[in-house]
């Protein structure tokens, strides 16, 4: 097995005032939050969604340990769709001291490039702001963060940056090459 260097960037946002909003794309175009914690749901958005950019570190994860983390106050995870059909996801992650991380973030393929990610990261940032809000007893939010690496789509970090999002930190790690697993083996052409 070989190793590739992958190059990972934290950006944040330090004040609500810093995102930058997205145009909503034409067409019938929704987010809705997913209220209901349902572990195969979940599932399907992180292997479809991460599938072709070798998302792995869930794939492993029981029926069990994905509802105890979607259980979890502050975790929530808002769905973008197109015509009725999912289109990708965004998942916030509360954690100390006012801060919520986007934990995971993209389109499914075939949504990629129809100006969707921009909403989606958009309204999910948005969402992130007013965690507190939903969940009584968290602290206001003081900071959003995401980190996004050189394994993500090509247009990944120009729309953490068109939203606002600053960098703040940068590090290049080795990591054995994985195959590209797909939502499910075979599924995307070589």
């Amino acid at each position: 097995m070989t190793n590739i260097a992958v190059t990972t960037w934290s950006l944040e946002q330090t004040a609500p005032s810093d995102l930058l909003p997205a145009a909503a794309p034409e067409g019938d175009v929704r987010i809705v939050r997913s209220e209901v914690p349902s572990p195969e749901f979940s599932r399907f958005l992180y292997a479809s969604v991460g599938g072709d950019i070798r998302w792995t570190d869930r794939l492993g994860w029981s029926y069990a340990r994905w509802r105890e983390h979607l259980e979890r106050p502050g975790v929530e995870t808002w769905v973008a769709y197109d015509r009725g059909t999912p289109a990708g996801y965004i998942e916030l992650e509360a954690q100390d001291d006012g801060v919520v991380e986007i934990v995971y973030f993209g389109l499914i393929p075939a949504f990629r490039g129809r100006r969707i990610g921009g909403h989606l990261l958009s309204y999910g940032a948005g969402r992130a702001w007013d965690l507190a809000d939903r969940w009584p007893g968290l602290a206001p939010t003081k900071r959003v963060w995401v980190h996004t690496c050189s394994k993500d789509g090509e247009h990944a970090m120009d729309n953490y940056e068109r939203r606002g999002f600053k960098l703040f930190d940068t590090q290049v790690e080795e990591e054995a090459e994985a195959d590209t697993p797909g939502p499910w083996p075979g599924a995307y052409p070589v």
